[in-house]
């Protein structure tokens, strides 16, 4: 059981915390986490630089970090760490679905809202109410009106007097009595991929993580079963609670009641592709304090679809004074506080290669660079999945109605490094 939670900033301050126990935590088990985080002597800003699970004197210490905010939780006695690590992270799911993001600002904005979710999502330390349709039901998201009325009238509360519907239903993450006028359900397939080319231009590692996400406008209480065309392909599957686990195991079936509205209907990871789609050739040299740069880009592996948004970043280090590039195709953009060179390409053209040429001067006194930057290449690909998981039919039952449904796949590159 988790005995407390605490939300972090960037630069380690506590910006909440929250207690389940009798028995209270300390903030002071923040400070011991952060300087294991950020030894003295380094910075002490940036997300935490430890393992998921760490063991201090008194408890064993959770964390997660979400867009620069920490999630750190505490228990005394052992548990399983996937468990603690899942539930911070649906408590940060759940977080950003409400604001529409996640951030130190938007945490302090609504103190009330957040201590109330988590009351509601962990009883006596024990995952309790995590489905965001029910938090929903029970508390309503922050607008406009709301603020005005807590204002005018002093109170503070979204809590709703009335149970959820789902509070009578077998089914905990759907309520009984849903209706809709147009039935309908999508799945979108996304995926990303993370590869890594060394200086010698071999792939070392490509590995493509995916989630399918669904939004369900059904009414009733239909059961669905999605058929993937190669599901052998895929490994380390993580389901949402709706899937009955039995099905996929025995025929890798995906037979579930959804929930309604949005919801991750699993995630999972493909390995050991041989090819990324987009080649970037980087040819740097070095020599009299001025770096000559030549780097072509193009396509290797037709993926079915045009390759759209292609966006290179190369992080100089501190010891660049200025950049003169220039590109072929694309808009060329360097910050130079940043020392980044963004280019952005869009799409590539079918009758030449995007290349970017020109030189970058370095700090007086200094020939040469010890090491030259990680080029990061990003794009994004509509209507193909990359990894080649394709979705064969999707199948209701326990209707009376002929539902509509849609596919889309969508590939990013997040993160995809060039090493020179």
């Amino acid at each position: 059981m988790l005995h407390c939670m605490f939300l972090l900033s960037d630069v380690g301050e506590v910006m909440l915390e929250k207690q389940w126990m009798g028995q209270q935590v300390d903030r002071s088990i923040c400070s011991w986490f952060w300087t294991q985080a950020h030894p003295p002597g380094q910075d002490d800003s940036g997300p935490p630089k430890v393992p998921a699970v760490i063991a201090s004197p008194t408890y064993y210490l959770i964390n997660i970090v979400r867009e620069g905010v920490t999630f750190l939780a505490c228990t005394q006695s052992e548990m399983q760490p996937l468990l603690a690590i899942e539930f911070l992270c649906r408590v940060a799911d759940v977080l950003a679905d409400y604001f529409g993001g996640l951030n130190e600002d938007l945490i302090k904005d609504n103190y009330v809202l957040v201590y109330e979710l988590l009351d509601e999502m962990m009883d006596s330390g024990f995952p309790l109410t995590t489905e965001p349709s029910i938090l929903r039901e029970m508390i309503s998201p922050p607008n406009l009106v709301s603020r005005v009325l807590s204002v005018v009238t002093g109170g503070s509360s979204s809590m709703s007097s009335t149970l959820p519907l789902a509070a009578s239903s077998n089914v905990p993450w759907r309520a009984l009595g849903i209706k809709h006028s147009n039935n309908e359900v999508y799945f979108d397939l996304v995926e990303e991929m993370d590869a890594i080319v060394n200086k010698d231009g071999f792939l070392v590692k490509c590995q493509v993580y995916g989630e399918v996400q669904g939004n369900s406008r059904l009414s009733g209480m239909p059961e669905l079963t999605l058929n993937f065309l190669n599901p052998s392909i895929i490994s380390d599957v993580k389901f949402h609670p709706c899937v009955r686990y039995e099905d996929w195991e025995s025929r890798q079936l995906l037979k579930f009641v959804p929930p309604d509205g949005h919801f991750k209907l699993m995630s999972y990871r493909v390995k050991g592709l041989e090819n990324t789609p987009v080649y970037v050739k980087p040819q740097l040299s070095c020599s009299e304090g001025v770096v000559r740069v030549n780097i072509l880009v193009g396509i290797r592996v037709d993926p079915g679809r045009t390759i759209e948004s292609i966006v290179i970043d190369i992080p100089w280090p501190p010891s660049v004074t200025t950049a003169e590039l220039t590109a072929n195709h694309g808009s060329v953009l360097y910050n130079s506080s940043t020392k980044v060179c963004t280019w952005t390409i869009g799409r590539i053209p079918k009758d030449k290669s995007p290349c970017l040429t020109g030189s970058v001067n370095l700090e007086a006194g200094l020939d040469r660079l010890h090491e030259f930057p990680t080029i990061l290449v990003g794009f994004k690909i509509m209507g193909v999945a990359l990894s080649g998981l394709k979705v064969d039919k999707v199948e209701f039952a326990n209707v009376g109605y002929r539902p509509y449904k849609g596919f889309r796949a969508v590939t990013k590159a997040t993160c995809y490094e060039i090493r020179t």
